[in-house]
């Protein structure tokens, strides 16, 4: 039964099996090995000499090597100790060893460190809290090029209106401008995984909407939950009815506002809805000014969503 377990976890691909490393499938490891896409995602990175690069899950070094020759310094966060060990042997000795940090442990639960730019091949399984971590980092950075799941990579650049558009969309593209820059065929990598992959370039609007991120996180998850359900309908769960009230309440008390004797949440939302002309909307057609112009009907009337 553990013989079992054990091959469930890792993939043992003939060559690495060869150097003794294992592939783990609870870290999403799987190594890209064509140089070509490696070449091709540190051109569109535009790197500079004197830039440092963040890397996350630099695997066995292909890529890292490559942007040590680019760039000043390549910052590699790795979770896997074995793989550490594997990317220090690969410079050891060599003119690029004093270019690269290595930050071992789970990045996200790690500040992240001072960066131009970010070049990875993301572990799957963390490319959404991943996103948002380089997003909400400061200091801003130039730009990212990341390769993700390819559907994943569709609901980034998603458009109001299209099959995928969802809350990853809209959040994403509130933050930065993400352009889809290639696929990438399961075969480009050691072991294969079970679906394709893509490459995006992702760049921060700098300066940032100035929107509390935190306030619109909140209502898009609201008019997200169904997505095409009216924006009435989302809004009279009771759920969210009750969230918004104790926020209203906590608001006021803030400022020193008094409540109305005769207040009720569930008709001021509504009452808000209809003015801003949103109760008949749905959120898988509406877009960043549709939020925003929302958001601030909401907020101008004391209802916050954080």
């Amino acid at each position: 039964m553990p013989k079992i377990k054990a091959e469930k976890k890792s993939r043992v691909h003939n060559e690495v099996a060869k150097q003794g490393i294992m592939f783990n499938k609870d870290y999403g490891q799987h190594i890209l090995k064509n140089p070509m896409v490696i070449t091709s995602m540190i051109e569109k990175s535009a790197l500079r000499p004197t830039d440092t690069v963040l890397e996350i899950g630099p695997g066995t070094g292909n890529m890292t090597v490559r942007l040590l020759e680019n760039v000043k310094k390549v910052v590699a966060c790795e979770i896997d100790n074995r793989l550490v060990a594997e990317l220090q042997k690969r410079v050891q000795g060599t003119h690029l060893q004093s270019k690269l940090q290595i930050e071992i442990g789970d990045v996200l639960k790690k500040e992240l460190p001072f960066f131009n730019v970010c070049v990875a091949n993301v572990p799957y399984q963390i490319s959404s809290p991943l996103v948002f971590k380089l997003l909400l980092h400061r200091p801003f950075f130039r730009c990212a090029v990341l390769m993700f799941q390819r559907e994943f990579a569709q609901r980034l650049v998603a458009k109001p209106g299209d099959k995928l558009y969802c809350r990853l969309s809209v959040n994403t593209q509130l933050l930065a401008r993400v352009d889809m820059l290639m696929k990438v065929g399961k075969n480009n990598f050691r072991p294969p995984p079970k679906v394709e992959s893509s490459v995006v370039r992702i760049e921060p609007r700098n300066p940032p909407p100035p929107i509390p991120y935190t306030e619109w996180d909140g209502l898009t998850r609201i008019a997200f939950t169904r997505k095409n359900k009216t924006l009435g309908s989302a809004f009279k769960q009771t759920s969210v009815l009750a969230t918004l009230d104790k926020n209203f309440k906590l608001h006021c008390s803030l400022h020193n506002k008094d409540i109305p004797a005769d207040f009720n949440i569930k008709e001021k939302i509504e009452e808000i809805l209809v003015k801003a002309e949103s109760a008949e909307k749905r959120a898988r057609t509406m877009d960043l000014d549709d939020f925003m112009t929302l958001l601030h009907a909401f907020n101008s009337e004391g209802i916050h969503f954080s």
